[in-house]
């Protein structure tokens, strides 16, 4: 694939990126995966890495070199390092529909990944130090139905489930579409989006379909096909999300968070990212897409 127009060529990444740092965003789609390169809010390069079928797409950062990015495919799970040249290879073959990193309430699970499988079983992956290497795979239960894992939370159809040291717990809601597990939990389902304060809290009342945060008060969610973006702060009531205008009039079904910034890729294609001074885009060419994720690289 060809750089952005009128932005930068391959060979100038490293210039590129020297004032503002590099972060990388991967895209998972029907046809495999594109890595789009960005440095603020300037949309660079952009190719294809993996060329299999990609249902989901996570960072695990780990620390510089050793930082993974893992893709839940019809054929399992598969990891590559974080760099120029990723090069993704299987670690299993038992068909995953959703990745995350994980993050259990007590911490004894960062630096592993969270994985639900096709028939409905949700495991815990963990790698060896440094490595791409599988130390430990553990069945932590199973759902119905798995739609999406961030941190320490499942979106099911039957709900929302948190990852603990005992294994799931079912924390309520029904067709849970998504989930953020980073800072303030959120769950976007067929009934609305939702935040746990006293019990889940309906923020919006309409069927949402995907939600992101940042952990640290940011988050966009997508509701009735409108992208709604909370600003910061405590509170998470419906007031404090307002809609934005994507770039491009086309619905947004990826949403993510990196250093800074923020990215929505459309149904169509389209990557968007904002930086804090508006949205910025780049058609990247593909087609059924299924999530994204970013990786800080310089």
């Amino acid at each position: 694939m060809a750089p952005a127009e009128d932005d930068i060529s391959i060979d100038e990444k490293r210039v590129y990126a020297g004032s503002a740092g590099r972060t990388d965003a991967y895209v998972a789609t029907g046809t495999g995966i594109v890595r789009v390169s960005l440095s603020a809010d300037k949309v660079g390069a952009f190719d294809m890495v993996d060329r299999d079928a990609a249902r989901d797409v996570a960072v695990l950062a780990r620390g510089g070199p050793t930082d993974l990015i893992a893709a839940a495919t019809p054929d399992g799970l598969s990891v590559a390092a974080v760099g120029e040249e990723p090069e993704f290879s299987s670690v299993d073959d038992e068909p995953a529909v959703a990745v995350g990193a994980a993050g259990g309430r007590d911490g004894s699970r960062g630096g592993s990944l969270l994985v639900a499988r096709e028939g409905g079983a949700i495991e815990h992956v963990a790698f060896a130090e440094g490595g791409a290497a599988v130390a430990s795979t553990t069945r932590l239960g199973s759902v119905a139905d798995p739609r999406a894992v961030d941190g320490a939370l499942v979106a099911a159809g039957d709900g929302v489930f948190r990852v603990g040291g005992d294994g799931l717990t079912d924390v309520g809601l029904d067709d849970a579409r998504d989930v953020a597990g980073a800072g303030m939990p959120l769950a976007a389902t067929g009934e609305g989006l939702y935040w746990l304060g006293n019990g889940w809290m309906a923020a919006r009342e309409e069927a949402a379909d995907a939600v992101a945060a940042d952990g640290d008060g940011h988050a966009m969610a997508v509701v009735e096909g409108e992208l709604f973006v909370h600003a910061g702060g405590d509170e998470w009531a419906e007031e404090t999300w307002e809609p934005t205008d994507l770039p491009v009039d086309e619905a947004a079904v990826a949403l993510g968070y990196g250093p800074g910034v923020s990215v929505a890729v459309t149904a169509a294609g389209t990557l968007c990212v904002d930086a804090g001074d508006g949205w910025r885009h780049q058609v990247v060419g593909v087609r059924d897409v299924n999530g994204v994720a970013l990786a800080a690289v310089e």
